[in-house]
């Protein structure tokens, strides 16, 4: 017995045997995610120190003077004699109502661009009509243009009709397309099979029926991505809302943030209290990644996407 025990309990010690190359791979994973988590890190250590102390001692790793007052004034539940002390400017940031903001902004639009990208990317991957490459070629062209070259534009066309300082003006303009989204449903789509689809056709059905009744029960996970990664993107935006808006009742939180910073020109800024804010803005896209995370991994690897 033992004579055979042997060979196996050999081979069970060799398959431990960790390689060169597994030890550099996992030192060089270690390193990706320690520089990734680094400033997220740095923010929370700014965020627990007090402003004042913060420039005696700004390379410390530990929180300088450590405090939850930062944290207060984001909430906007200190008082104004208890921010300066701390070294905060007095401003106060009313943070539910930016939050609100945030919220329309980012789930309207997303809600209004993943409907009009499903829709056409059904209409590109299963229904058969004359152009129909030519058209999806043109329209993932728009890949290709940055972003910037159309905020002018855009800005011109939401003054002239009136929607500057309103969610209308906001949401509009990256509402109805969004090359990546169409792009991301269609090759999913491309990849369901037709006996049913088919069936349902012979029973009938017409193509919105197949639509709403088949086609998107199947396709849950890839909308609930591109949904989630549409709202992170409304949700970080900062350029369009600073070009279309400076009223408070339509601010998001990005901009908010932004005025924050700069509230005070006669005085140092309020590190502690901008990183506060910050993280009490990330809090959501945090906790909707932690949730959603592996979703969105296994719906980019289905889509074909690398």
């Amino acid at each position: 017995m033992s004579a055979i025990a042997m060979p196996a309990r050999t081979k069970r010690s060799r398959g431990r045997r960790i390689s060169p190359g597994r030890i550099a791979a996992w030192t060089y994973l270690g390193i990706v995610v320690a520089i990734t988590l680094f400033p997220f890190y740095w923010i929370l250590r700014t965020a627990l120190s007090n402003n004042y102390a913060l420039a005696t001692d700004p390379s410390s790793p530990l929180p300088v003077g450590f405090t939850f007052g930062a944290f207060e004034r984001a909430l906007g539940i200190a008082g104004t004699a208890a921010a300066q002390a701390q070294g905060g400017s007095g401003a106060s940031l009313d943070l539910a109502l930016f939050l609100r903001n945030s919220l329309i902004y980012a789930g309207v639009q997303t809600v209004i661009i993943v409907a009009c990208s499903t829709a056409a990317a059904y209409a590109f991957a299963r229904l058969q009509w004359r152009g129909r490459n030519v058209v999806f070629g043109v329209l993932l062209s728009a890949l290709m243009v940055p972003a910037v070259f159309t905020l002018l534009p855009n800005f011109v066309t939401i003054k002239d009709l009136g929607l500057t300082n309103s969610f209308a003006g906001l949401i509009l303009p990256g509402a109805f397309f969004s090359a990546f989204c169409l792009f991301f449903l269609r090759q999913f789509m491309l990849g369901i099979s037709s006996e049913i689809e088919e069936a349902a056709v012979i029973d009938g059905a017409g193509p919105v029926r197949v639509l709403l009744r088949i086609v998107l029960p199947m396709c849950a996970a890839p909308i609930a991505t591109v949904s989630l990664l549409m709202f992170i993107n409304a949700w970080n935006d900062y350029m369009w809302p600073l070009l279309v808006t400076n009223q408070q009742s339509t601010e998001p939180l990005t901009l908010a943030l932004g005025v924050f910073k700069q509230s005070s020109p006669q005085a140092a800024p309020d590190w502690a209290g901008l990183m506060a804010a910050t993280l009490l803005s990330a809090l959501p896209m945090l906790l909707l990644l932690f949730a959603f995370g592996r979703r969105i991994i296994n719906s980019i690897g289905f889509s074909g996407l690398k």
